[in-house]
């Protein structure tokens, strides 16, 4: 086996390695007077109980984030395991992401998509820069009950979606 130095690293070679991490899947969302915005995104986690914060990351090159950022607030939808296409429907930039879908507003009016695995209302606390993205975090403000939805998440695993198999333990 070859280790690859830092220095030997492809963008390529990352992604591939990196993808052998399950992640779910989410839509941040949020509302200006242009009406809703969303994108897709993988790399959502909580941050911490007391306060509750959460983050996600987003690439520098985003123009959906920019408009999410001047409303100082933002929703974090968790995809249930049906909404695939929904996901990639968000991943597309340059069409109307909102076509058909059903949302209502968030306490701080962030849409809240239907049938999602749960949700999260977060007004924007922090931004830190590392490479090509931008880690932001936020304060839980509202939330969906703990039995908002029973179903099984949207998981992204090796490039493709995947769904939960099995409970061990």
């Amino acid at each position: 086996m070859t280790i690859a130095n830092r220095t030997d690293i492809t963008p390529r070679e990352l992604r591939d390695t990196l993808g052998h991490y399950a992640s779910g899947v989410t839509i941040i969302t949020g509302h200006d007077s242009d009406g809703p915005i969303g994108f897709t995104c993988q790399s959502f986690y909580s941050v911490s109980m007391e306060p509750p914060l959460v983050s996600f990351s987003v690439m520098t090159t985003s123009t959906t984030y920019p408009r999410i950022r001047r409303t100082g607030t933002f929703g974090v939808n968790v995809l249930a395991h049906s909404q695939h296409e929904l996901s990639n429907q968000f991943a597309r930039k340059g069409t109307d992401k909102w076509s058909g879908v059903q949302y209502s507003p968030s306490p701080s009016g962030n849409p809240l998509i239907e049938g999602t695995q749960m949700w999260v209302d977060c007004e924007l606390r922090e931004e830190y820069v590392a490479g090509d993205h931008v880690i932001v975090v936020g304060e839980v403000v509202a939330l969906s009950p703990a039995d908002w939805h029973l179903g099984e998440p949207l998981l992204f695993f090796r490039g493709t979606y995947r769904r939960l198999n099995d409970h061990i333990g």
